[in-house]
């Protein structure tokens, strides 16, 4: 599951695909979600990875 971060708020798909000028977001029947323009995206997350609950700080 991936969660696509942008301005307006959140979507969460299950599979995107990379293009020109943004990603395609697909669910579980592969059927289209949303197309959000990189202009636009803030962030493309894997909710399926384990996260450390403290946040590291560099020294």
């Amino acid at each position: 599951m991936f969660r696509a971060h942008f301005p307006d708020g959140d979507i969460q798909c299950d599979r995107y695909e990379q293009t020109d000028y943004g990603v395609d977001l697909y669910d579980e029947d592969d059927e289209f979600l949303a197309f959000i323009p990189y202009t636009n995206l803030i962030a493309l997350l894997n909710e399926d990875i384990e996260r450390d609950p403290e946040p590291s700080i560099a020294d």
